[in-house]
């Protein structure tokens, strides 16, 4: 039985594949849509201040697809060397030897992620709803992600 455990380990590759591959392609789907924007940016040649919000928006809204393979990624790297080789060679800011330095890596991202992404809800904002009705609850969540990295800290020394 305990040859059978150990092996099981290795069920979670196929976590670190899915977490691989949508990192991938989401980071893939950014660069294409980087490309896309500025080309037609570029053909366009609209010089506006509202070309200017339309083209900042886009740009936030691409970086969060970054955002968002970058967590993919951090989840793949994590399990991977959590799970599979411990002594995999990642950045050091990437290390991961507990389930806690993974949730505190993956926090970390998910708050940016909320950020960027009420930056766009700010930014696409046409005033006709209340920007205080997404905005509390971000920030609530993003209070509490952040008083748990606190915590987690605090109980880590």
């Amino acid at each position: 039985m305990r040859p059978l455990l150990n092996a099981s380990r290795f069920l979670v590759l196929a976590a670190v594949l899915g977490a691989l591959l949508s990192a991938m392609a989401l980071y893939v789907y950014g660069l294409v849509d980087t490309i896309v924007v500025i080309t037609r940016t570029v053909t366009s040649g609209d010089i506006s201040s509202t070309g200017a919000k339309a083209l900042m928006l886009y740009f936030i809204e691409i970086f969060d697809l970054f955002l968002l393979g970058t967590v993919m990624l951090i989840l793949a790297l994590g399990l991977y060397e959590l799970f599979i080789d411990a002594d995999f060679k990642v950045a050091s800011r990437l290390q991961i030897s507990s389930f806690e330095d993974l949730k505190t890596s993956l926090v970390t991202v998910v708050i940016a992620v909320m950020a960027v992404t009420f930056l766009g809800q700010i930014m696409s904002w046409n005033g006709e709803t209340s920007l205080v009705d997404i905005g509390v609850p971000v920030a609530l969540v993003i209070a509490a992600l952040n008083i748990y990295l606190w915590v987690a800290k605090a109980v880590g020394k």
